[in-house]
C-alpha cells in the first residue's frame, strides 16, 4: 500500500514485524541456564476439576457447560471477567477537545457537519466520503480497556466515529502496564476505563467519548451500532453476541493470550458490502465485438481487461453497435486475458470501431453465523498459510484457557506445569461432542487430535501482555469495525487467529522462577518471554530513522517493551 494511505489501524501491523524481530534478536542467547525458585499461592479448581486431573464424562460436560453457562441472568451478560455493580448503567460523558460544545457533534443529535478533509485526508483516499459519513453516524461500545482494548479505542477515536462508549469494571494491575499505554504505576487499583477516558478523548475533539458503568444487558446494547468485546471470555461473548443479534447490532470479539490471539466478527444476516476490494472499477478499450449468442468482446492486445467471471459491465462510445452504449450492467464470462463473452448481440447493428467496456461494481450480501454456532462450524480468514493446520487447534486452546479461568478465577500461571496440564485436559474435553440434558449438541470435535505441545505453550504464556501483539490485533479489530460501519471492504470470515510463536525459545517454558512477576511494569511481558529476555531488551541500542506514523508506533511499542530502558541501552 502507498504510505500516504497508511491508516491509524494499519500502523500496528507494520510495527509488530519489527518489534517481533527485536524480541527474536534479544532472546536468541537465552535458551538455557535459567534457575531460581518461586513462591506462589496455588489456585485449585472448583467443582472437582483439580490440578490432579478431572474424570472424563462429568468433567468434560462441566468444562464446556460452565464456560457457556447462562446462569448469570439476563440483566448482566458480562458475569465473569468484567463483573460490574448491580444497578442501572450510568454514563460519564467526556468529549475530546476544549469543551463539550466545541465539537461539531452533540449527543443525541444528527450528523450534519461537513467532513474535515484536512483531518481525515488519508482515510478519504481509501474509504471515500460516503463511508466517512456513515462512520460519523456510528455509536460503538467497547468492552475491556486492557492493552488490546486501548489500542482499539485509540484507532477508533482517530478514525472519527460519532461516539465511543467504554465499559470496564476491572482495575489497573501491574500486568496491564506492559501493554496499556495510558496506565502508569500511580494508576494501580484505579478503574481502567476511567483512567483511559481523558487520554482517549484528547485524540479527536469531534468524537464523543464516555464510560458506561454497571451491568450490561440487552437493552443497554440496542443503542449502539457495534459492540466490541476485548479480552472477554468466550462464554460471555456468546451471550453478548446473541443479545446483539436480537437487537440488530453488529458484534466483534478479540482476545490476546501471550503471543496468541483471535478475532471473531458477526455482522448479522444479509450484511451488504458496497465495495468488496476498494479498487477502482476497471475499463478497457474494445477492438472487436461479434454479432453472436453469446457475443465475443475483444480488447486491445496491449491492455489486459483484468475482469473476472460474473463481473458486471456496461459500454460506451461503441460505433456501429450503438445499442450497447449505456446498456444496463450485464454479466460476463472470461475466455482469455483479452476476451470475454456477453449476451445476445445478433439483433444489434454490426460493430464498426472504438468503444470502452466499464466494470460496474455490485454490492455483495454476506450472511454471518452467530458465535455459538460458528464455534461448532468455524471458518477462518488465514493469517499465515504456513500455519493453516493450527487454526482449529488454537480455537480449541483458547476455549480451554477460558474454561480454566471460569473454574479458577484466573488465567493459568506463567510456566506452571500443573496449570498447563489442566488446560491440556480441558482442551481434550472441548474437542469432543457434548450434549445438554435435552440432547442439544453444544460442542463438537474440531480436530482429529489435540496438539498438546501447542496448547501447553499457550497455557504457559496466557497471562502475558505484549504491546506489539495488542498493537497488531487492535489494528485489525479497528479495521473490521470500520468495515462494519461503512460497508466498505469484505469483512473477515469469520475467525482470524494470529500468533507470533517464533519469538518464544524452543525449550520447554516451565521454569516458574524465570517467568514470575515481581510487581514491575514489565510483568505482563515477563510472563510470556521471561526475565532473561527482558534484561536483554533493556540493554539494546537501536537507531530509528523516521518518526512519522509508523515510526511513532514503533517507538511506543519499544518503550512499552522496555527496549533500551536499561543502563546500557539507548535509542
Amino acid at each position: 500500500a502507498e504510505m500516504r494511505r497508511t491508516m491509524p489501524w494499519e500502523r500496528g501491523s507494520w510495527a509488530i514485524c519489527v518489534a517481533a524481530c527485536v524480541v527474536v534478536c534479544a532472546s536468541g542467547a537465552s535458551s538455557s541456564g535459567l534457575g531460581g525458585r518461586v513462591v506462589m499461592n496455588r489456585m485449585m479448581l472448583r467443582g472437582g476439576n483439580g490440578a490432579e486431573g478431572s474424570k472424563a464424562g462429568d468433567g468434560r460436560v462441566s468444562a464446556v457447560k460452565r464456560l457457556f453457562s447462562d446462569a448469570h441472568g439476563a440483566d448482566d451478560l458480562l458475569s465473569g471477567s468484567f463483573r460490574g455493580a448491580r444497578g442501572t448503567p450510568k454514563r460519564i460523558t467526556v468529549r475530546g477537545g476544549k469543551s463539550a460544545t466545541d465539537g461539531a457533534m452533540q449527543d443525541g443529535g444528527e450528523q450534519g457537519q461537513a467532513i474535515d478533509e484536512a483531518l481525515y485526508s488519508r482515510q478519504l483516499y481509501v474509504l471515500g466520503h460516503d463511508a466517512m459519513r456513515r462512520m460519523q453516524q456510528a455509536r460503538i461500545l467497547l468492552v475491556g480497556l486492557g492493552g488490546l482494548g486501548v489500542e482499539i479505542a485509540k484507532d477508533l477515536a482517530l478514525a472519527g466515529i460519532k461516539s465511543l462508549t467504554l465499559h470496564d469494571s476491572a482495575e489497573v494491575t501491574w500486568t496491564d502496564l506492559s501493554s496499556q499505554f495510558y496506565c502508569t504505576e500511580e494508576d494501580i487499583g484505579k478503574n481502567r476505563a476511567e483512567v483511559s477516558l481523558p487520554h482517549i478523548a484528547s485524540l479527536n475533539r469531534n468524537v464523543a467519548i464516555d464510560v458506561l458503568e454497571g451491568p450490561i444487558n440487552a437493552s443497554a446494547l440496542e443503542q449502539f451500532s457495534l459492540v466490541i468485546c476485548s479480552d472477554n471470555l468466550f462464554g460471555e461473548c456468546v451471550r453478548v453476541n446473541e443479545a446483539c443479534r436480537e437487537g440488530g447490532v453488529k458484534f466483534i470479539m478479540a482476545q490476546t493470550r501471550g503471543v496468541y490471539s483471535n478475532v471473531f466478527v458477526d455482522m448479522g444476516r444479509g450484511f451488504e458490502v458496497t465495495d468488496t476490494d476498494g479498487e477502482q472499477a476497471l475499463s478497457a478499450m474494445i477492438s472487436a465485438i461479434s454479432s453472436d449468442t453469446p457475443a465475443m468482446v475483444t480488447t486491445l492486445d496491449e491492455q489486459r481487461h483484468g475482469l473476472s467471471d460474473g463481473d458486471m459491465v456496461t459500454f460506451s462510445e461503441v460505433q456501429g453497435m450503438e445499442q450497447l452504449n449505456g446498456i444496463a450492467p450485464m454479466p460476463i464470462k472470461v475466455t482469455g486475458p483479452y476476451t470475454f463473452t456477453i449476451g445476445d448481440t445478433s439483433k444489434m447493428g454490426a460493430y464498426k470501431s472504438g468503444g470502452y467496456v466499464h466494470q460496474v461494481k455490485q454490492p455483495a450480501k454476506v450472511d454471518f453465523l452467530p458465535l455459538r454456532e460458528a464455534l461448532r462450524n468455524p471458518t477462518f480468514t488465514t493469517s499465515d498459510f504456513a500455519k493453516m493446520e493450527r487454526e482449529r487447534q488454537l480455537l480449541v486452546g483458547f476455549q480451554a484457557i477460558d474454561s480454566f479461568k471460569v473454574q479458577t478465577g484466573g488465567l493459568p500461571r506463567p510456566a506452571t506445569k500443573a496449570d498447563a496440564d489442566v488446560v491440556v485436559e480441558m482442551a481434550e474435553q472441548f474437542n469432543s461432542e457434548v450434549q445438554t440434558d435435552d440432547g442439544e449438541v453444544i460442542n463438537v470435535p474440531l480436530v482429529e487430535e489435540v496438539d498438546e505441545k501447542l496448547v501447553r505453550r499457550m497455557a504457559y504464556g496466557a497471562q502475558g501482555q505484549l504491546a506489539p501483539m495488542a498493537s497488531v490485533v487492535g489494528s485489525i479489530v479497528a479495521q473490521e469495525a470500520l468495515k462494519a460501519i461503512s460497508g466498505k471492504f469484505m469483512p473477515l470470515s469469520q475467525f482470524f487467529v494470529f500468533d507470533a510463536e517464533e519469538i518464544l525459545p524452543e525449550r520447554e517454558l516451565d521454569d516458574e522462577a524465570e517467568f514470575e512477576g515481581e510487581e514491575g511494569r514489565y510483568d505482563g511481558q515477563v510472563a510470556c518471554l521471561g526475565r532473561s529476555v527482558q534484561e536483554q531488551l533493556g540493554n539494546l541500542t537501536y537507531f530509528l530513522v523516521g518518526a512519522g506514523a509508523i515510526g511513532c508506533e514503533m517507538l511506543k511499542n519499544w518503550a512499552m517493551m522496555g527496549v533500551a530502558c536499561g543502563e546500557g541501552g539507548g535509542v
